[in-house]
Parts: structure tokens; sequence; C-alpha cells
């Protein structure tokens, strides 16, 4: 059975590594994670140049 959390995310380089961070940062207290969804993306935008990449996703985990 897997359990599905919803998680904001943000990183300075890439849309890529804002998953990255949502998945570590949930790995710091969930177990057992499984998938990621990335549902939407987002930039900030300063001076012409995003600035920030935010992601909302949903991250799978298994429960024990």
């Amino acid at each position: 059975m897997l359990k599905v959390i919803e998680v904001l995310a943000e990183s300075d380089k890439s849309w890529e590594a804002a998953a990255a961070n949502a998945v570590a940062d949930a790995a710091k207290t969930v177990r057992g994670i499984k998938s990621i969804n990335v549902k939407n993306f987002q930039a900030t935008v300063e001076n012409g140049k995003i600035t920030k990449y935010r992601i909302n996703a949903k991250i799978a985990f298994a429960l024990e």
C-alpha cells in the first residue's frame, strides 16, 4: 500500500534540482519513497532572468 503527500520545493538552478530537493527533504522524515509526480512548475523572474524554480509535486511512499 502506498501513501501520497503533496510538497512544494524550489531551487535556484532548475526544475529538476527542485524535484531532487523535494525528494531529499521528504526523505528526512519519510521512508520508502517510490515516486514523484510533478504537478505544477513556477518560476520567479527578476530583471528578465529566472531566479527561482518552484514545483508542486506528489511523492508516493510505501507504508510499513
